[in-house]
């Protein structure tokens, strides 16, 4: 069973939307790095400050090199800020400082859905590693034959808890967006101003897990088709 043009066609149009989300977000972080806090404070202050506000005294806020690499660790109790939005006083790195604190409140308050994802990533380590090998396995094998299906299978099977992991991942996002455009609102750390331009960064950086989670599952529908149609 080689690889049809039809997947192709998959990986091509979900490389284009990536590329195009990608750039419009960068874009918009460059555009919204530009509106400068009426508060002047830093996004390290304002993550430091919301999770003062939320009792949260366990969890440290830190710089991390390189660009949009910003981040919470739930292991060392950790948010990783990159070094512009530790920094720098604009409604961009407001907003990315308070989405991350948004992921340590998730944590500290046992979030349903990050509990979820944070006990899939061991089986998701294992899936990105082994899960395409398998499926050209698979392949190579020949997937008519009683081996080469199997091997299919389980390649299959492996990215099914990648494409599970990619959605689980969405209500995580959206949720800590919300929770800090919430507080950057409640507690008027925020001109309106800033905020519009925090809630459209915030917007764009989800549209990213989405395009991920959609182009997860438009593979794993190609490959169980295939298989599928290998079998007849």
């Amino acid at each position: 069973m080689a690889i049809g043009f039809e997947y192709y066609i998959i990986i091509g149009a979900i490389s284009l939307c990536s590329w195009l989300v990608s750039n419009t977000l960068k874009r918009k972080f460059e555009k919204y790095s530009k509106i400068h806090l009426r508060n002047g404070l830093s996004g390290a202050e304002i993550a430091e400050k919301m999770l003062a506000d939320h009792g949260i005294s366990d969890v440290k806020v830190i710089s991390t090199p390189g660009r949009l690499t910003d981040h919470y660790n739930p292991q060392n109790k950790t948010v990783n800020l990159s070094e512009a939005v530790y920094n720098e006083r604009n409604a961009a790195s407001a907003a990315v400082a308070a989405h991350e604190v948004g992921h340590a409140v998730q944590h500290a308050k046992a979030y349903k859905w990050l509990t979820m994802r944070s006990q899939l990533v061991p089986m998701v380590n294992v899936s990105s590693q082994f899960s395409q090998w398998l499926i050209m396995g698979g392949l190579i094998l020949g997937a008519a034959s009683g081996m080469g299906y199997w091997v299919l299978v389980a390649g299959v099977v492996l990215m099914a808890i990648a494409t599970l992991f990619s959605f689980i991942t969405l209500p995580v996002e959206y949720d800590a967006s919300n929770r800090a455009l919430a507080w950057l609102e409640n507690k008027h750390i925020v001109t309106r101003e800033e905020l519009a331009g925090s809630k459209d960064a915030l917007k764009w950086a989800a549209r990213t897990y989405l395009v991920s989670a959609l182009g997860s599952l438009a593979m794993l529908a190609y490959w169980i088709l295939r298989l599928l149609a290998s079998r007849d």
